[in-house]
């Protein structure tokens, strides 16, 4: 970060904690309210029970797999919005809540007390500015501010369903992509702009403010249709500004190629080698216990994150991420270079990359099995005893 760049800081509220607590309170009566009565889209993975950015990223991947084994070529269009927590309209908002999401009485009434009345300085080198009062946007750091904002846009989804776009939203992360047969990968360029106009003009609505020079693009498919894709097909235009493709884009913290070939694979790799840097040091202070907590908490966690993408990869490809696990149990157990690893896997209770991604692969399925998961997940599962091909039980 930039300390010298204005658009690096972002405001933060001074909040107390006794309205912490209340609006824990209100916020478990008001995800009750939603849940009971399904009132959030099927996409909108923000704050969402049995919902994540792991199982959006899954989602996704699995419809871009999808398309690219049935021959088709697509694109994916990741959509930015500027300051988007900063500029939402209270007098919107509170219409959404109670039309959307029939918020009355009393409870819309907490609500508008909730976002009214707050008022903003800036410090800057000693020096107070006058106090302002914010007319727009929620309360940065609180509580109900990320989930309210996932409500103020979650209608964005019938611009995507206009255009018959494939769509994902996580709050203020917006996605959408298409796939098309080779020859005609300019109706694909064609949805996406219109789409793209399309949710300018909601932004406008809502005044929120599509960022283009932050909008990103990936076309995605085998290597030969790719390569034989038009110069006048690769970009969409947004408000003037035209969007040239990405050869790697990063999703919701996972790196995506063109092929699809996942290079979350060396994210984890390059995420670790500070913290291997810093503790290798502080390992004798620090003891066993301490260290394994760190390493589960800080190396485990990235190597874990969305691997249920990488089921399938031949093991050359996930030795880079085998030989962090092995750095990692050699420094908890405190092991040479030269010594044995296995053993330091099984006293430590660490499964191998490839289990690890089988393990996370079989309990998204349970999960969707009993209803923990999204229903996104849930759709792409199918029994295997469905199969036609397949010869049933008999008794």
């Amino acid at each position: 970060m930039d300390v010298n760049y204005a658009a690096s800081y972002r405001p933060i509220s001074s909040l107390s904690f006794l309205s912490e607590i209340v609006e824990k309170v209100v916020d478990a009566r008001l995800t009750e309210h939603v849940e009971t009565h399904r009132l959030l889209r099927t996409f909108q993975s923000a704050y969402h029970p049995f919902h994540s950015t792991e199982t959006a990223v899954v989602g996704i991947l699995n419809d871009m797999i999808t398309a690219v084994d049935s021959g088709r070529i697509g694109a994916l269009m990741l959509l930015d919005l500027s300051a988007a927590f900063d500029t939402i309209d209270h007098s919107v908002l509170l219409d959404v809540l109670y039309r959307r999401f029939a918020i009355t009485g009393k409870a819309l009434a907490w609500f508008d007390a909730f976002l009214s009345d707050r008022y903003q300085t800036v410090h800057f080198g000693g020096t107070a500015s006058d106090d302002t009062t914010l007319l727009f946007g929620v309360p940065q750091g609180s509580v109900l501010g990320p989930k309210v904002f996932s409500q103020y846009v979650e209608d964005v989804e019938d611009s995507f369903r206009r255009h018959n776009i494939h769509h994902h939203l996580f709050a203020d992360d917006m996605q959408g992509h298409s796939s098309s047969l080779p020859k005609d990968a300019a109706i694909v360029t064609t949805q996406l702009s219109n789409c793209a106009k399309d949710i300018c003009n909601w932004c406008e609505a809502r005044r929120l403010q599509l960022n283009a020079g932050k909008t990103e693009l990936l076309w995605f498919g085998t290597a030969s249709p790719l390569r034989q894709l038009p110069q006048q097909c690769r970009t969409i235009t947004i408000n003037n500004t035209v969007i040239e493709p990405s050869d790697v884009v990063r999703n919701l913290g996972v790196w995506i190629d063109a092929n699809l070939r996942r290079c979350a694979t060396t994210s984890p790799v390059l995420q670790v080698h500070a913290f291997f840097t810093c503790v290798a040091g502080l390992r004798r202070q620090l003891g066993r216990d301490v260290t394994a907590r760190l390493v589960s908490a800080l190396v485990l966690s990235r190597l874990d994150y969305c691997n249920a993408i990488l089921v399938g990869l031949p093991q050359t490809t996930l030795s880079s991420l085998q030989r962090v696990l092995h750095a990692a149990a050699r420094m908890v157990l405190n092991l040479r270079p030269c010594d044995d690893v296995t053993p330091a896997l099984l006293e430590l209770h660490w499964l191998p990359i490839a289990e690890r991604i089988d393990f996370k692969l079989c309990l998204l399925v349970h999960k969707a099995l009993v209803g923990h998961a999204p229903q996104y997940i849930a759709d792409v599962i199918r029994p295997v005893a469905d199969l036609p091909s397949r010869a049933s039980l008999t008794n």
